[in-house]
Protein backbone atom coordinates (compact mmCIF):
# COMPACT_ATOMS: atom_id res chain seq x y z
CA UNK A 1 0.00 0.00 0.00
CA UNK A 2 1.39 3.45 -1.00
CA UNK A 3 1.89 6.13 1.65
CA UNK A 4 -0.10 8.33 -0.30
CA UNK A 5 -3.64 5.60 -0.24
CA UNK A 6 -2.30 5.36 3.65
CA UNK A 7 -2.76 8.72 4.15
CA UNK A 8 -5.81 9.47 2.87
CA UNK A 9 -7.63 6.47 4.54
CA UNK A 10 -6.11 8.54 7.92
CA UNK A 11 -8.29 11.28 7.08
CA UNK A 12 -11.25 9.12 6.73
CA UNK A 13 -10.88 7.75 10.34
CA UNK A 14 -13.66 9.23 12.45
CA UNK A 15 -11.86 10.75 15.81
CA UNK A 16 -13.35 12.29 18.78
CA UNK A 17 -13.50 15.70 17.25
CA UNK A 18 -14.78 15.04 13.86
CA UNK A 19 -17.60 12.42 15.59
CA UNK A 20 -18.47 15.66 17.64
CA UNK A 21 -18.41 17.67 14.99
CA UNK A 22 -20.88 15.56 13.31
CA UNK A 23 -23.38 14.84 16.06
CA UNK A 24 -23.35 18.57 17.02
CA UNK A 25 -24.34 19.85 14.16
CA UNK A 26 -26.21 22.72 12.39
CA UNK A 27 -28.11 20.02 10.91
CA UNK A 28 -28.46 18.08 14.30
CA UNK A 29 -29.92 21.49 15.79
CA UNK A 30 -32.26 21.86 13.23
CA UNK A 31 -33.63 18.43 13.59
CA UNK A 32 -34.20 18.86 17.44
CA UNK A 33 -35.89 22.00 16.61
CA UNK A 34 -38.56 19.70 14.64
CA UNK A 35 -38.62 17.29 17.03
CA UNK A 36 -39.54 20.11 19.52
CA UNK A 37 -42.22 20.90 16.73
CA UNK A 38 -43.74 17.78 16.74
CA UNK A 39 -44.27 17.47 20.63
CA UNK A 40 -45.88 21.42 20.95
CA UNK A 41 -48.08 20.40 17.85
CA UNK A 42 -49.42 17.21 18.83
CA UNK A 43 -49.32 17.65 22.78
CA UNK A 44 -53.17 19.03 22.98
CA UNK A 45 -54.34 16.77 20.03
CA UNK A 46 -55.27 13.49 22.16
CA UNK A 47 -59.31 14.06 21.17
CA UNK A 48 -59.47 12.40 17.93
CA UNK A 49 -62.93 10.02 18.10
CA UNK A 50 -61.33 7.37 15.73
CA UNK A 51 -58.69 6.54 18.56
CA UNK A 52 -60.53 4.34 20.29
CA UNK A 53 -62.29 1.80 17.81
CA UNK A 54 -58.34 1.43 16.21
CA UNK A 55 -57.44 0.96 19.63
CA UNK A 56 -60.27 -2.07 20.86
CA UNK A 57 -59.32 -3.74 17.44
CA UNK A 58 -55.32 -3.49 18.00
CA UNK A 59 -56.56 -4.65 21.64
CA UNK A 60 -58.35 -7.54 20.14
CA UNK A 61 -55.96 -8.94 17.64
CA UNK A 62 -53.54 -8.91 20.43
CA UNK A 63 -55.92 -10.77 22.63
CA UNK A 64 -57.13 -13.37 20.48
CA UNK A 65 -54.31 -13.51 18.17
CA UNK A 66 -57.09 -13.03 15.08
CA UNK A 67 -57.51 -10.53 13.10
CA UNK A 68 -61.46 -9.73 12.82
CA UNK A 69 -63.06 -9.75 9.12
CA UNK A 70 -66.62 -9.70 10.89
CA UNK A 71 -67.98 -6.30 12.43
CA UNK A 72 -68.58 -7.49 16.20
CA UNK A 73 -68.62 -3.50 17.23
CA UNK A 74 -72.45 -2.80 16.47
CA UNK A 75 -76.01 -3.94 15.66
CA UNK A 76 -76.86 -2.36 12.62
CA UNK A 77 -74.86 -3.97 10.34
CA UNK A 78 -75.84 -7.55 10.71
CA UNK A 79 -72.29 -8.59 11.70
CA UNK A 80 -70.95 -7.35 8.05
CA UNK A 81 -67.94 -8.34 7.01
CA UNK A 82 -65.07 -5.92 7.04
CA UNK A 83 -61.62 -5.17 5.28
CA UNK A 84 -58.73 -5.02 8.10
CA UNK A 85 -56.64 -2.76 5.97
CA UNK A 86 -55.10 -1.28 9.00
CA UNK A 87 -54.57 -4.06 11.35
CA UNK A 88 -50.49 -3.64 11.51
CA UNK A 89 -51.04 -0.08 12.18
CA UNK A 90 -53.66 -0.58 15.01
CA UNK A 91 -51.87 -3.78 16.60
CA UNK A 92 -48.81 -0.67 17.02
CA UNK A 93 -51.27 1.49 18.74
CA UNK A 94 -52.77 -0.92 21.30
CA UNK A 95 -49.10 -1.76 21.95
CA UNK A 96 -48.27 1.26 22.81
CA UNK A 97 -51.03 1.77 25.17
CA UNK A 98 -50.65 -1.42 26.97
CA UNK A 99 -46.95 -0.42 26.97
CA UNK A 100 -47.88 2.88 29.18
CA UNK A 101 -51.64 3.98 28.66
CA UNK A 102 -52.40 7.15 27.72
CA UNK A 103 -48.87 8.32 28.19
CA UNK A 104 -47.92 5.27 26.02
CA UNK A 105 -50.13 6.62 23.09
CA UNK A 106 -49.59 10.28 23.10
CA UNK A 107 -45.85 9.50 23.24
CA UNK A 108 -46.61 6.83 19.59
CA UNK A 109 -48.02 10.24 18.16
CA UNK A 110 -44.95 11.93 18.87
CA UNK A 111 -42.73 9.57 17.59
CA UNK A 112 -44.67 9.03 14.21
CA UNK A 113 -44.94 12.73 14.23
CA UNK A 114 -41.24 13.62 14.47
CA UNK A 115 -40.23 10.69 12.21
CA UNK A 116 -42.31 12.19 9.33
CA UNK A 117 -40.85 15.76 9.84
CA UNK A 118 -37.29 13.97 10.34
CA UNK A 119 -37.80 12.12 7.62
CA UNK A 120 -39.22 14.83 5.45
CA UNK A 121 -35.84 17.38 6.56
CA UNK A 122 -33.65 14.71 5.12
CA UNK A 123 -35.64 14.09 1.53
CA UNK A 124 -35.37 17.57 1.30
CA UNK A 125 -31.96 18.03 2.11
CA UNK A 126 -30.47 15.16 -0.83
CA UNK A 127 -33.13 16.58 -3.31
CA UNK A 128 -31.76 20.63 -2.41
CA UNK A 129 -28.63 19.57 -1.06
CA UNK A 130 -28.98 23.08 1.46
CA UNK A 131 -30.22 22.52 4.96
CA UNK A 132 -31.70 26.01 5.21
CA UNK A 133 -33.81 25.28 2.18
CA UNK A 134 -34.80 21.59 3.37
CA UNK A 135 -35.67 23.98 6.77
CA UNK A 136 -38.17 25.59 5.04
CA UNK A 137 -39.58 22.58 2.92
CA UNK A 138 -40.27 20.72 6.33
CA UNK A 139 -42.22 23.13 7.39
CA UNK A 140 -44.46 23.18 4.74
CA UNK A 141 -44.65 19.68 5.49
CA UNK A 142 -45.50 20.34 8.93
CA UNK A 143 -48.22 22.96 7.94
CA UNK A 144 -49.94 20.31 5.50
CA UNK A 145 -49.42 18.27 8.33
CA UNK A 146 -51.49 19.50 10.75
CA UNK A 147 -54.58 18.15 9.22
CA UNK A 148 -54.17 14.62 10.26
CA UNK A 149 -51.83 14.61 13.04
CA UNK A 150 -53.47 12.04 16.04
CA UNK A 151 -53.27 8.36 16.88
CA UNK A 152 -54.37 7.15 13.53
CA UNK A 153 -52.91 4.89 11.20
CA UNK A 154 -52.75 7.62 8.50
CA UNK A 155 -49.10 8.66 10.12
CA UNK A 156 -47.76 5.09 9.72
CA UNK A 157 -48.48 5.37 6.21
CA UNK A 158 -47.47 9.10 5.47
CA UNK A 159 -44.04 7.92 6.89
CA UNK A 160 -43.92 5.11 4.66
CA UNK A 161 -44.50 7.40 1.72
CA UNK A 162 -41.64 9.29 3.24
CA UNK A 163 -39.25 6.50 2.75
CA UNK A 164 -40.58 5.88 -0.20
CA UNK A 165 -39.30 8.83 -1.87
CA UNK A 166 -36.39 8.70 0.17
CA UNK A 167 -35.40 5.07 -1.22
CA UNK A 168 -36.78 6.22 -4.59
CA UNK A 169 -34.77 9.04 -5.10
CA UNK A 170 -31.48 7.02 -3.53
CA UNK A 171 -31.83 4.14 -5.84
CA UNK A 172 -31.91 6.51 -8.94
CA UNK A 173 -29.45 8.85 -7.90
CA UNK A 174 -26.95 6.74 -5.77
CA UNK A 175 -27.11 2.98 -6.11
CA UNK A 176 -29.50 0.82 -6.98
CA UNK A 177 -29.36 -1.40 -3.83
CA UNK A 178 -31.24 0.86 -2.45
CA UNK A 179 -34.83 -0.35 -4.57
CA UNK A 180 -34.76 -3.67 -2.81
CA UNK A 181 -36.15 -2.14 0.13
CA UNK A 182 -39.29 -1.04 -1.74
CA UNK A 183 -41.15 -4.56 -1.71
CA UNK A 184 -40.98 -5.14 1.63
CA UNK A 185 -41.85 -1.74 2.48
CA UNK A 186 -45.20 -2.25 0.74
CA UNK A 187 -45.61 -5.84 2.50
CA UNK A 188 -45.89 -3.40 5.94
CA UNK A 189 -47.75 -0.71 4.21
CA UNK A 190 -50.47 -2.62 2.72
CA UNK A 191 -51.34 -3.95 6.17
CA UNK A 192 -51.00 -0.19 7.39
CA UNK A 193 -53.27 2.69 5.81
CA UNK A 194 -54.43 2.38 2.21
CA UNK A 195 -52.57 5.04 1.38
CA UNK A 196 -50.11 2.36 -0.07
CA UNK A 197 -52.23 3.26 -3.18
CA UNK A 198 -50.55 6.51 -3.91
CA UNK A 199 -47.04 5.51 -3.17
CA UNK A 200 -47.51 2.50 -6.12
CA UNK A 201 -48.80 5.53 -7.99
CA UNK A 202 -45.60 7.37 -7.60
CA UNK A 203 -43.97 3.56 -8.31
CA UNK A 204 -45.19 3.39 -10.97
CA UNK A 205 -44.99 7.34 -12.98
CA UNK A 206 -41.50 6.92 -11.50
CA UNK A 207 -41.12 3.79 -13.21
CA UNK A 208 -42.63 4.37 -16.55
CA UNK A 209 -40.72 7.61 -17.11
CA UNK A 210 -37.72 6.19 -16.41
CA UNK A 211 -38.28 3.11 -18.31
CA UNK A 212 -39.48 4.41 -21.43
CA UNK A 213 -36.95 7.57 -21.58
CA UNK A 214 -39.72 9.92 -22.64
CA UNK A 215 -38.63 13.14 -22.97
CA UNK A 216 -41.36 16.43 -23.20
CA UNK A 217 -39.64 19.23 -24.84
CA UNK A 218 -39.86 21.90 -21.23
CA UNK A 219 -39.81 19.27 -18.64
CA UNK A 220 -36.41 18.65 -17.27
CA UNK A 221 -34.41 15.41 -17.49
CA UNK A 222 -34.93 12.53 -14.59
CA UNK A 223 -31.36 12.05 -12.45
CA UNK A 224 -32.44 8.66 -12.78
CA UNK A 225 -28.30 6.63 -13.51
CA UNK A 226 -29.00 3.71 -16.09
CA UNK A 227 -29.09 0.70 -13.80
CA UNK A 228 -32.44 2.94 -12.29
CA UNK A 229 -33.51 1.34 -15.93
CA UNK A 230 -32.69 -1.93 -15.53
CA UNK A 231 -33.92 -2.54 -12.10
CA UNK A 232 -37.24 -0.94 -11.51
CA UNK A 233 -39.61 -3.10 -13.84
CA UNK A 234 -38.54 -5.74 -11.36
CA UNK A 235 -38.66 -3.45 -8.42
CA UNK A 236 -42.58 -2.83 -9.65
CA UNK A 237 -43.13 -6.21 -9.77
CA UNK A 238 -42.07 -7.77 -6.55
CA UNK A 239 -43.77 -4.63 -4.86
CA UNK A 240 -47.06 -6.04 -6.59
CA UNK A 241 -46.27 -9.47 -5.17
CA UNK A 242 -45.65 -8.26 -1.83
CA UNK A 243 -49.32 -6.55 -1.99
CA UNK A 244 -50.44 -9.77 -1.95
CA UNK A 245 -49.17 -10.39 1.74
CA UNK A 246 -51.96 -9.36 3.71
CA UNK A 247 -54.97 -11.59 5.61
CA UNK A 248 -57.53 -10.83 3.43
CA UNK A 249 -55.70 -10.73 -0.43
CA UNK A 250 -57.33 -9.29 -3.53
CA UNK A 251 -59.43 -7.39 -1.68
CA UNK A 252 -58.04 -5.56 0.87
CA UNK A 253 -55.58 -4.53 -1.60
CA UNK A 254 -58.69 -2.90 -3.83
CA UNK A 255 -60.82 -1.83 -1.02
CA UNK A 256 -59.15 1.71 -0.53
CA UNK A 257 -60.35 1.96 -4.16
CA UNK A 258 -63.83 0.77 -3.32
CA UNK A 259 -63.92 3.53 -0.46
CA UNK A 260 -62.31 6.47 -3.01
CA UNK A 261 -65.63 5.45 -5.54
CA UNK A 262 -68.86 4.07 -3.47
CA UNK A 263 -68.75 6.56 -0.41
CA UNK A 264 -70.23 9.19 -1.55
CA UNK A 265 -72.20 9.85 1.78
CA UNK A 266 -69.06 9.83 4.03
CA UNK A 267 -66.60 11.81 1.74
CA UNK A 268 -69.37 14.11 1.31
CA UNK A 269 -70.54 14.52 4.81
CA UNK A 270 -66.95 13.99 6.80
CA UNK A 271 -65.16 17.07 7.18
CA UNK A 272 -61.89 15.79 6.63
CA UNK A 273 -62.76 14.60 3.31
CA UNK A 274 -64.30 18.23 2.12
CA UNK A 275 -63.12 20.79 -0.28
CA UNK A 276 -60.92 23.47 0.91
CA UNK A 277 -62.44 26.09 2.49
CA UNK A 278 -61.11 30.03 2.62
CA UNK A 279 -61.22 30.14 6.26
CA UNK A 280 -58.60 27.41 6.82
CA UNK A 281 -55.32 28.95 7.26
CA UNK A 282 -53.50 25.69 5.30
CA UNK A 283 -55.58 26.62 2.35
CA UNK A 284 -53.43 29.83 2.06
CA UNK A 285 -50.44 28.02 2.57
CA UNK A 286 -51.66 25.77 -0.22
CA UNK A 287 -52.38 28.34 -2.68
CA UNK A 288 -49.10 30.29 -1.87
CA UNK A 289 -46.95 27.20 -2.80
CA UNK A 290 -48.81 26.84 -5.67
CA UNK A 291 -48.05 30.12 -6.83
CA UNK A 292 -44.30 29.66 -5.85
CA UNK A 293 -44.19 26.48 -8.20
CA UNK A 294 -45.86 28.60 -10.92
CA UNK A 295 -43.24 31.22 -10.72
CA UNK A 296 -40.49 28.55 -10.01
CA UNK A 297 -41.04 27.03 -13.45
CA UNK A 298 -42.32 29.80 -15.78
CA UNK A 299 -40.57 33.02 -14.33
CA UNK A 300 -37.03 31.79 -13.37
CA UNK A 301 -37.08 28.92 -15.93
CA UNK A 302 -36.60 25.97 -13.40
CA UNK A 303 -37.73 22.43 -14.79
CA UNK A 304 -39.53 20.13 -13.27
CA UNK A 305 -38.97 16.60 -14.37
CA UNK A 306 -42.13 15.06 -16.03
CA UNK A 307 -42.60 12.30 -13.63
CA UNK A 308 -42.55 15.71 -10.45
CA UNK A 309 -44.76 17.17 -12.93
CA UNK A 310 -47.34 14.12 -12.96
CA UNK A 311 -47.49 13.22 -9.88
CA UNK A 312 -47.35 16.97 -8.10
CA UNK A 313 -50.52 17.77 -10.20
CA UNK A 314 -52.18 14.97 -9.16
CA UNK A 315 -51.89 15.20 -5.54
CA UNK A 316 -52.86 19.03 -5.83
CA UNK A 317 -55.77 18.39 -7.40
CA UNK A 318 -56.80 15.61 -5.10
CA UNK A 319 -55.29 18.16 -2.19
CA UNK A 320 -57.84 21.02 -3.35
CA UNK A 321 -61.19 18.44 -3.13
CA UNK A 322 -60.58 16.88 0.05
CA UNK A 323 -58.87 18.66 2.60
CA UNK A 324 -57.61 15.47 4.13
CA UNK A 325 -54.90 14.47 1.41
CA UNK A 326 -53.40 18.12 1.91
CA UNK A 327 -50.77 16.10 4.22
CA UNK A 328 -49.49 13.41 1.51
CA UNK A 329 -49.60 16.62 -0.76
CA UNK A 330 -47.11 18.50 1.43
CA UNK A 331 -44.91 15.26 1.86
CA UNK A 332 -44.71 15.42 -1.95
CA UNK A 333 -44.55 18.74 -2.97
CA UNK A 334 -41.69 19.60 -0.51
CA UNK A 335 -38.57 17.71 -1.68
CA UNK A 336 -39.25 19.08 -5.36
CA UNK A 337 -40.18 22.58 -3.77
CA UNK A 338 -36.65 22.65 -2.29
CA UNK A 339 -34.92 21.66 -5.81
CA UNK A 340 -36.17 24.38 -7.20
CA UNK A 341 -35.52 26.90 -5.14
CA UNK A 342 -31.98 25.13 -4.92
CA UNK A 343 -31.80 25.72 -8.55
CA UNK A 344 -32.64 29.22 -8.38
CA UNK A 345 -30.99 30.62 -5.91
CA UNK A 346 -27.63 28.10 -4.81
CA UNK A 347 -26.21 28.00 -1.70
CA UNK A 348 -22.80 30.47 -1.95
CA UNK A 349 -21.21 29.94 1.58
CA UNK A 350 -20.42 26.87 4.25
CA UNK A 351 -21.74 27.50 7.69
CA UNK A 352 -19.69 28.22 10.23
CA UNK A 353 -19.44 25.18 12.61
CA UNK A 354 -19.98 26.06 16.39
CA UNK A 355 -20.33 22.57 18.42
CA UNK A 356 -20.59 23.99 21.62
CA UNK A 357 -23.27 26.20 21.00
CA UNK A 358 -25.25 23.17 18.90
CA UNK A 359 -25.06 21.55 21.82
CA UNK A 360 -26.01 23.80 24.33
CA UNK A 361 -29.44 24.39 21.54
CA UNK A 362 -29.98 20.40 21.41
CA UNK A 363 -29.88 20.27 25.18
CA UNK A 364 -32.30 22.77 25.15
CA UNK A 365 -34.38 21.33 22.99
CA UNK A 366 -34.60 18.08 24.51
CA UNK A 367 -35.28 20.32 28.04
CA UNK A 368 -38.24 21.32 26.29
CA UNK A 369 -39.36 18.17 25.00
CA UNK A 370 -39.53 16.73 28.37
CA UNK A 371 -41.52 19.93 29.93
CA UNK A 372 -43.54 20.19 26.28
CA UNK A 373 -44.71 16.66 27.03
CA UNK A 374 -47.97 16.29 28.33
CA UNK A 375 -48.79 14.68 31.80
CA UNK A 376 -51.47 11.81 32.30
CA UNK A 377 -53.49 14.00 33.89
CA UNK A 378 -53.43 16.56 31.09
CA UNK A 379 -54.65 13.46 28.85
CA UNK A 380 -56.97 12.02 30.49
CA UNK A 381 -58.64 15.87 30.86
CA UNK A 382 -58.78 16.29 27.01
CA UNK A 383 -60.44 12.86 26.72
CA UNK A 384 -62.98 13.86 29.17
CA UNK A 385 -63.28 17.24 27.57
CA UNK A 386 -64.13 15.44 23.87
CA UNK A 387 -65.35 12.00 24.50
CA UNK A 388 -68.47 11.09 26.89
CA UNK A 389 -66.60 9.73 29.70
CA UNK A 390 -68.93 10.86 32.15
CA UNK A 391 -72.20 9.80 30.25
CA UNK A 392 -70.97 6.78 29.37
CA UNK A 393 -69.96 5.91 33.24
CA UNK A 394 -73.32 7.09 33.84
CA UNK A 395 -75.25 4.57 31.86
CA UNK A 396 -73.20 1.72 32.85
CA UNK A 397 -73.62 2.61 36.62
CA UNK A 398 -77.31 2.27 36.34
CA UNK A 399 -77.28 -0.83 34.15
CA UNK A 400 -79.50 1.20 31.22
CA UNK A 401 -81.15 -1.10 28.61
CA UNK A 402 -80.31 -0.86 25.41
CA UNK A 403 -79.94 -0.95 22.13
CA UNK A 404 -78.12 1.91 22.56
CA UNK A 405 -78.22 4.98 19.67
CA UNK A 406 -75.28 6.94 19.88
CA UNK A 407 -73.51 10.05 18.14
CA UNK A 408 -71.51 9.15 15.27
CA UNK A 409 -68.36 11.35 17.43
CA UNK A 410 -69.17 9.10 20.54
CA UNK A 411 -69.04 5.72 18.60
CA UNK A 412 -65.79 4.77 18.79
CA UNK A 413 -65.25 6.43 22.68
CA UNK A 414 -68.42 3.43 23.77
CA UNK A 415 -66.82 0.79 21.35
CA UNK A 416 -63.22 1.21 24.06
CA UNK A 417 -64.89 2.20 26.97
CA UNK A 418 -68.35 0.32 26.87
CA UNK A 419 -68.10 -2.82 24.83
CA UNK A 420 -71.65 -4.33 26.62
CA UNK A 421 -73.61 -1.99 24.55
CA UNK A 422 -72.87 -2.36 20.82
CA UNK A 423 -72.86 1.23 19.12
CA UNK A 424 -75.52 1.95 16.37
CA UNK A 425 -73.27 4.14 14.24
CA UNK A 426 -69.07 4.65 14.49
CA UNK A 427 -66.05 6.34 12.69
CA UNK A 428 -65.74 3.08 10.91
CA UNK A 429 -68.15 4.92 7.65
CA UNK A 430 -67.76 2.79 4.88
CA UNK A 431 -69.10 -0.31 6.33
CA UNK A 432 -72.42 1.98 7.33
CA UNK A 433 -72.57 3.11 4.26
CA UNK A 434 -72.77 0.22 2.53
CA UNK A 435 -75.54 -1.24 4.85
CA UNK A 436 -77.58 2.32 4.63
CA UNK A 437 -77.33 2.59 7.89
CA UNK A 438 -75.15 6.12 7.63
CA UNK A 439 -78.39 7.41 5.30
CA UNK A 440 -80.56 6.52 7.71
CA UNK A 441 -78.32 8.00 10.60
CA UNK A 442 -77.39 11.23 8.63
CA UNK A 443 -81.12 12.31 8.23
CA UNK A 444 -82.80 11.81 11.61
CA UNK A 445 -79.98 13.43 13.33
CA UNK A 446 -80.13 16.28 11.40
CA UNK A 447 -84.01 16.24 12.04
CA UNK A 448 -84.91 15.28 8.27
CA UNK A 449 -86.36 12.63 9.03
CA UNK A 450 -89.34 11.64 11.48
CA UNK A 451 -87.82 11.41 14.75
CA UNK A 452 -89.57 8.12 15.98
CA UNK A 453 -89.46 6.25 12.76
CA UNK A 454 -86.09 5.14 13.40
CA UNK A 455 -86.42 4.94 17.53
CA UNK A 456 -88.77 2.63 16.51
CA UNK A 457 -87.27 0.68 13.63
CA UNK A 458 -84.75 -0.17 15.81
CA UNK A 459 -86.21 -0.71 18.85
CA UNK A 460 -84.20 2.23 20.84
CA UNK A 461 -84.11 2.35 24.26
CA UNK A 462 -81.09 4.61 24.89
CA UNK A 463 -80.20 7.81 23.14
CA UNK A 464 -76.31 9.02 23.63
CA UNK A 465 -76.03 12.43 21.87
CA UNK A 466 -74.00 15.68 21.71
CA UNK A 467 -76.75 18.13 23.17
CA UNK A 468 -76.06 20.52 19.99
CA UNK A 469 -77.31 17.85 17.69
CA UNK A 470 -80.45 18.83 15.80
CA UNK A 471 -82.89 16.18 16.40
CA UNK A 472 -82.33 16.46 20.60
CA UNK A 473 -85.20 19.14 20.67
CA UNK A 474 -87.84 17.16 18.95
CA UNK A 475 -86.86 13.87 21.27
CA UNK A 476 -87.80 16.25 23.92
CA UNK A 477 -90.96 16.34 22.77
CA UNK A 478 -91.60 12.43 22.50
CA UNK A 479 -94.11 11.51 25.21
CA UNK A 480 -92.32 7.80 25.94
CA UNK A 481 -88.88 9.40 26.11
CA UNK A 482 -87.33 11.47 28.80
CA UNK A 483 -83.75 13.38 29.47
CA UNK A 484 -81.92 11.46 32.11
CA UNK A 485 -78.93 12.89 32.40
CA UNK A 486 -77.20 15.87 30.57
CA UNK A 487 -73.11 17.63 30.65
CA UNK A 488 -71.34 19.76 28.48
CA UNK A 489 -70.18 17.48 26.19
CA UNK A 490 -73.44 14.31 26.25
CA UNK A 491 -77.20 14.05 26.84
CA UNK A 492 -78.99 10.85 27.34
CA UNK A 493 -82.02 10.22 26.74
CA UNK A 494 -84.22 6.76 27.89
CA UNK A 495 -87.39 5.40 26.83
CA UNK A 496 -89.80 5.34 29.36
CA UNK A 497 -90.35 1.87 30.84
CA UNK A 498 -93.81 2.09 31.25
CA UNK A 499 -94.27 2.81 27.68
CA UNK A 500 -93.06 -0.32 26.16
CA UNK A 501 -90.64 -0.83 22.73
CA UNK A 502 -93.24 -0.24 19.88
Amino acid sequence: MSSASIAVESEQLITPRSWFYSVFSFRSVIAALFLVLAVMTVRGRFNDPDLWWHLKTGQVIAQTHHIPQVDTFSYTTGHHHTVPHEWLAQLWIYAAYAAHGYTGLMLWECLMTGAILLAGLYLCTIYSGDIKIAFLGTLSIWAYGSVGYAVRPQLVGYLLLAFELILLHLGRARNPRWLLAIPPLFAIWVNCHGSFWLGLGVLAVTAFVDVTRLRIPGFAPTASQTWSRRWLPWICAATAAALFLNPDGLEQILYPLTIMWHSPVNLGNVQEWRRLALNNGRTWVYIFEIVCFVALVFLRRARLTLDEFIILAYVAFEGFRHERLLFPFGILAAPVFCRLIATVSPSRKEDRQRPGLNAALIAAALVVICVGFPRSRNLTQQVESTSPVRATRFIQQHHLPGPLLNGYDFGGYLIWAAPEYPVFVDGRADIFELTGVLTAYGDWVRAFTPTKQLLDAYHINLCLLDPAAAVVPQIRKLPDWKQVYVDSHAIVFQRVPSAGVQ
